[in-house]
């Protein structure tokens, strides 16, 4: 499983694929496959291998200018090639290849024809992004994708909806126990992703403002994983920082809004201290202003028992039940007034739903069926029997699990959404 040069897996802090990739990769060994890591040296995610062209993350680097950053991904792509070639010497070849990397991985995999395993390849973005792409793409029945919603499949070109076989839904670990009643939660409500005009962050912080809601931001800014890191990245007059499309954005629409009291960025959070801001908070706020393909974090957020607040783009709508879970709100004006019913939604309730939808096992269950379509589609040798893992925590249940070794790599370019 393969998390690409981008971020460590888990990753520490901002890592919506990475989280993804971690937890699939967890649930995967549990039930029995056999699965190699690619990612980069510094991830800790326990694995049956690992393959690193970057010994730690490359991501402050991909704000920078295409020319500078585009060998990175192929880089990463060739170190996954040459552990294919390594391996189909060695007598162990892989089952099949499971991408995650945007444009670079079906493209060099696709290359390779039968000298590679059958590929799956997920995608994790928008796809009116590199639609050239997609649109010419053939996997000559050795390349198959799946999206993370139907929303975001329903947007592909139509080359790309012939080779697609399914939307699986991502998954987050579920907490033990119960989410933290609305009585003993903070004042405040949550930003937890990458600060940007995307995300809509500046609306977040003026429907707060217009609510009387304090709010808390926690995520990078063009790479930068705090406020120390980006103020020195500005000082530095041989640092390109000043010049991403992000940081400008932040400092002209966001960075006036703050205050350090009732409008706050505490930076990129992971580990404990990511969980105990979920659990606490309010509700978090999701007012983008782009299709949002798979939405990792409101799973995180309802997965904690925290209700959503989301402008009704993308897959939103499909993860947020209006008036149970959270509220979809149109504009900003009603973002603001939905900041103030709150209190009309059970944070139990929220769990869940989680519980149902959003566990390990479900994703995993949903990606073996895809796992079995891409080896029957591409005439390969089927899934072998079960090695007997149990039952899942959360999920579904456990069908027969195999032993089918998967390589999976990381999307380049969604690490920026």
């Amino acid at each position: 499983m393969d998390a690409g040069p981008w971020l460590p897996v888990p990753p520490r802090g901002y890592g919506g694929l990475e989280n993804v990739v971690a937890t699939l990769t967890t649930e995967l060994r549990r039930r029995g496959h056999e699965v190699v890591l690619a990612t980069v040296g510094d991830s800790e995610l326990p694995a049956d291998g690992c393959v690193a062209a970057f010994p730690t993350g490359q991501f402050a680097r991909l704000a920078a200018p295409y020319p500078e950053v585009t060998g990175i991904a192929h880089a990463h792509a060739h170190a996954v090639v040459e552990e294919i070639r390594r391996q189909e010497a060695a007598g162990a070849p892989f089952d099949l290849v499971h991408t995650h990397l945007e444009v670079v991985g079906p493209a060099v995999l696709g290359a390779l024809g039968p000298a590679a395993p059958p590929v799956l390849h997920t995608l994790h973005w928008d796809l009116r992004r590199n639609a050239d792409f997609y649109a010419c793409f053939d996997g000559r029945g050795r390349v198959f994708f799946a999206g993370v919603s139907d929303s975001q499949v329903a947007r592909g070109p139509e080359a790309l909806r012939r080779q697609t076989l399914g939307a699986v839904p991502l998954a987050v670990p579920i907490p033990a126990g119960r989410p933290v009643p609305r009585t003993e939660r903070s004042d405040a409500v949550l930003v937890l992703s990458r600060i940007c005009e995307a995300k809509g962050t500046d609306v977040a912080v003026r429907a707060c403002r217009a609510a009387g809601v304090p709010l808390v931001l926690a995520g990078p800014v063009g790479g930068q994983p705090d406020r120390a890191s980006l103020d020195a990245a500005l000082a530095d007059p041989a640092s390109p920082v000043a010049g991403y499309p992000d940081v400008r954005w932040f400092l002209e629409h966001v960075a006036p809004l703050l205050d350090d009291d009732a409008a706050r960025w505490i930076g990129s959070v992971s580990g404990a201290d990511k969980d105990e801001l979920l659990r606490r908070s309010r509700a978090v706020l999701f007012p983008i202003r782009w299709p949002e393909p798979g939405g990792t974090a409101v799973c995180e957020a309802l997965a904690a028992g925290t209700p959503v607040v989301a402008h009704p783009l993308g897959c939103l709508p499909s993860l947020v039940e209006h008036g149970v879970t959270g509220f979809l709100a149109e504009d900003e004006e009603a973002f603001a007034a939905a900041l103030g019913r709150l209190d009309e939604l059970d944070p139990a309730a929220c769990a869940a739903v989680a519980a149902s939808r959003f566990a390990p096992a479900v994703m995993a269950e949903d990606y073996e069926d895809l796992y079995a379509e891409v080896l029957r589609r591409a005439g390969s040798p089927p899934m072998p029997a079960p090695r007997g893992a149990g039952t899942a925590n959360g999920g579904r249940g456990q069908r027969a699990a195999s032993s089918v070794k998967v390589s999976a790599t990381q999307s380049a370019m969604n690490v920026l959404t």
